[in-house]
């Protein structure tokens, strides 16, 4: 039987006040994708990386709710800049993520008081976090 993919849960203050606070007041990028099993809509603010010419969204938390709904509904709505950007996603395979993860650490390690390279430190391997490439549909 195969493991499931490591999680490391965010916890009530994340979840119930600063999520929610980056997201209305825009202080953060935001991603807004349909739940999996109950087709309603979430949004939470994400850190997008533009590498190499593509932009990609990493799940530093390892196999997080977003991740999982990303995984299974292959679109969705990432407010950037004032800009809504509609996207399809392809996740990238485990052994791929090294160098897209690298930039992503080096990017955004610092951001939130050092949330990002903590959760990296807490969880090094590349493969633990999903790594999807963003394509703007319109």
């Amino acid at each position: 039987m195969r493991k499931a993919p490591p999680y490391r849960k965010s916890g009530f203050f994340n979840n119930k006040v600063m999520n929610p606070l980056l997201t209305a007041l825009r202080l953060a990028p935001s991603l807004t994708i349909r739940g999996r099993a109950s087709g309603r809509k979430y949004t939470m603010p994400v850190l997008p990386l533009d590498y190499e010419g593509r932009r990609y969204l990493v799940a530093p938390r390892g196999n997080t709710h977003w991740a999982r709904n990303l995984r299974a509904v292959g679109e969705g709505d990432l407010r950037l800049r004032g800009r809504t950007i509609h996207f399809k996603a392809t996740e990238i395979p485990a052994a791929q993520r090294g160098p897209i993860v690298a930039a992503y650490v080096e990017q955004h390690g610092k951001k939130y008081g050092g949330f990002v390279a903590k959760e990296f430190e807490l969880m090094p391997d590349p493969a633990d976090h999903p790594v999807f490439l963003l394509i703007e549909t319109r």
